[in-house]
C-alpha cells in the first residue's frame, strides 16, 4: 500500500480533515500516531492493519 493509500482511507473512515493521523495514538504502533509511525519508518500497510484493529467500526468499509 502506497502512503496515499493510507491517507485516502483516513480520510475516508475518519471524515475530511481529520486530526486523526496526528492526534491519536495506537498502540500496536508502538503508542504512536500514524504521522509518527510513518516518519519511524513503518510500513503504510503496517499502519492500516493496526488503525483497522484499533478502530473496527470505523474502517469498516475500506478495511483491506
Amino acid at each position: 500500500m502506497r502512503i496515499s493509500d493510507l491517507r485516502e482511507r483516513l480520510t475516508l473512515s475518519f471524515g475530511e480533515g481529520s486530526h486523526f493521523p496526528v492526534d491519536i495514538a495506537i498502540s500496536e504502533l508502538g503508542s504512536r500516531t500514524v504521522n509518527e509511525a510513518l516518519a519511524a519508518g513503518l510500513e503504510a500497510d503496517e499502519i492500516w492493519k493496526a488503525v483497522c484493529k484499533a478502530h473496527p467500526k470505523e474502517t469498516e468499509k475500506y478495511r483491506y
